[in-house]
């Protein structure tokens, strides 16, 4: 029996059968294994492009289809994926003190990242460098359990309004659902409007964001989507935005 949701962490020497499952007789691979929890890729970048592009069904469908002569498998891959990397070769871009790297390296670098995958990520952000003072003036902002309380509250908000459904959270949410749930006043509709196209989202991208700011809201306990919280999740968008002035 499965006790705790499972945390995989897999080398970026991977192979495609350990991560997509599979052999003579089909088993699962990491990306089942990772099923309810977290797929974690550390230095994402440095896993080879045909590997990352393997993830794009499962991440879309929730589940990956392996075929063989003897017949096709299915199995379950409804995961959270978790990715860390670096802003440049060097780790250091834009401290241009410290950093080497020309503009078209930082680029090749980033673009190792294909735009259907970034397009399936909900939410990117950015770590800046820690100073001193925030290192020894102890603990700052909310606490674990604080945070704790307010995505519980957040999950009852939205255990209510999916009431009947075949959705829990606000992440599963469909096309036809956002058009249900996710409502936004005059003002809102056309700030999103100027953000579509202005930073040339892509549907999903655009969905993703309005899924995000409804979640933002459900955070801070509000039944409608704000202009703040609409700001918010956009600025989650687009890894390729934070390099377009390279």
């Amino acid at each position: 029996m499965v006790t705790k949701r499972p945390f995989m962490s897999p080398h970026h020497t991977v192979t495609q059968q350990a991560l997509a499952g599979g052999g003579r007789t089909p088993r699962p691979g990491i990306i089942s294994l990772s099923h309810k929890g977290i797929l974690f890729l550390d230095e994402i970048v440095h896993f080879p492009s045909y590997i990352l592009e393997l993830l794009r069904q499962p991440m879309e469908d929730k589940k990956i289809h392996i075929m063989r002569s003897k017949g096709s498998c299915m199995f379950p891959a409804d995961f959270m994926l978790v990715a860390s990397m670096n802003p440049c070769p060097c780790g250091y871009y834009p401290d241009v003190n410290r950093c080497r790297c020309t503009p078209e390296k930082v680029r090749r670098y980033v673009e190792r990242l294909s735009g259907p995958i970034i397009d399936r990520i909900d939410i990117c952000v950015e770590a800046p460098k820690i100073k001193y003072q925030e290192l020894n003036g102890g603990q700052t902002g909310s606490s674990s359990a604080m945070l704790l309380e307010g995505v519980k509250r957040a999950r009852k908000m939205q255990e209510k309004r999916y009431q009947g459904r075949n959705i829990s959270f606000n992440g599963q949410l469909g096309p036809k659902e956002i058009e249900d749930f996710i409502l936004l006043d005059n003002a809102e509709e056309k700030y999103m409007e100027e953000i579509f196209y202005k930073m040339n989202l892509s549907s999903r991208s655009y969905h993703k964001a309005l899924k995000v700011a409804r979640t933002i809201a459900d955070l801070e306990g509000s039944e409608m989507i704000r202009r703040e919280h609409l700001t918010e999740a956009v600025c989650y968008r687009g890894l390729e935005d934070k390099y377009r002035e390279l």
